[in-house]
């Protein structure tokens, strides 16, 4: 999950959401209003990165939970596989041996 510059996904959305804050932390504290209204802003806008946040890691937890049945597959896969190939390969030499030995 890198991007081209070399910072992963989750870095990004950190800093975006921590400047996100910030932002709003400022804006909030030098806005003219009451205590009564900061104390709602500061609030809700806690509670719209929550919500964003839980949307993020969910979208993490099932891009996590696809990449592990994708190896899990192809684990299986080649598994099938290099069994056959041994299994093949023992057919191979049982008939070589026995050639080798009436000849």
């Amino acid at each position: 999950m890198r991007d081209n510059d070399g910072h992963s996904a989750g870095t990004v959305f950190i800093s975006f959401l921590l400047g996100g804050i910030v932002g709003a932390g400022l804006a909030m504290l030098l806005a003219p209003q009451s205590g009564r209204e900061t104390r709602k802003k500061i609030k809700e806008f806690t509670e719209d990165m929550r919500e964003k946040a839980d949307d993020y890691i969910e979208h993490i937890k099932k891009g996590v939970t696809s990449t592990v049945e994708e190896g899990k597959d192809l684990y299986e896969e080649k598994k099938s596989a290099l069994t056959a190939a041994v299994e093949a390969g023992k057919k191979a030499y049982e008939k070589e041996k026995e050639r080798l030995s009436k000849g």
